[in-house]
């Protein structure tokens, strides 16, 4: 028997390379946080045409001007048409300058990375005015409320923007309505860490403990909380679903 030729390292090293299916192509925008080129474009300053009432599903309310929508109080909650799974959102707000109140009552708003129903249901994120400004520690800035406590307090003074990264990977549910994996996410506030692929209990809830419940795509959700603080805006919010 011929003895078999020894292979090179080069080949040796080719047998576990590999070239297919190629990354698709993607390009970046020119600053950190303009929407790459397979962004979906949530709000570019101009109008909320894809946003609607939480309520009723008819226009969203809120006040757009200067590049930026503001919490229009007593309107309640806004949310997209459009339903996600799992995605990257960018998402900049900015607590106003003349801010006042205190604890849970300065600023208070949520992104909620999953809308599930009426009102809160849903994931959120919390958005607060915590640059000198003391709460409990799971409803902070960037908690996810009353389940995550944020590894660090990255907030800036009111009146200046700030930015929220996310990475969203939604929950699974088994055909018996049964929890198969559950939802975790990233954040990011201002380039700072504050959650690392946190695993969720389950919906967040003001009173009780979360729980799941079965649902499937759903709608990113903004919080009018209904405080009577001044209200905060957002601006530059895109989403890249994964």
């Amino acid at each position: 028997m011929a003895q078999e030729k020894q292979k090179t390292d080069a080949e040796r090293a080719a047998e576990t390379e590999v070239w297919q299916p190629e990354p698709k192509v993607v390009t970046p925008g020119k600053a950190f946080a303009d929407a790459p080129s397979d962004a979906i474009v949530l709000f570019d300053g101009k109008n909320l045409d894809s946003w609607q009432s939480v309520k009723d599903g008819s226009a969203a309310q809120w006040t757009v001007g200067n590049g930026a929508v503001t919490v229009k109080k007593g309107t309640g909650n806004i949310q997209t048409k459009q339903t996600f799974t799992d995605y990257q959102l960018h998402i900049e707000w900015r607590i106003p300058e003349n801010i006042t109140g205190s604890n849970q009552a300065r600023g208070n708003s949520g992104v909620f990375l999953a809308s599930t129903g009426k009102g809160d249901a849903g994931y959120e994120l919390q958005v607060l005015d915590c640059y000198i400004n003391k709460t409990y520690v799971n409803g902070q800035t960037g908690s996810i409320y009353k389940q995550a406590i944020p590894l660090a307090n990255a907030c800036k003074k009111p009146g200046e923007w700030q930015t929220y990264d996310v990475i969203w990977t939604a929950p699974r549910f088994n055909d018996d309505g049964s929890l198969k994996s559950a939802a975790r996410v990233t954040v990011f506030q201002n380039g700072v860490l504050l959650q690392n692929n946190f695993e969720l209990k389950g919906e967040t809830a003001w009173i009780g403990q979360p729980a799941y419940h079965k649902h499937g795509p759903c709608p990113i959700k903004l919080q009018d909380h209904g405080d009577p603080s001044e209200p905060i805006s957002y601006r530059n919010i895109w989403v890249r679903p994964l």
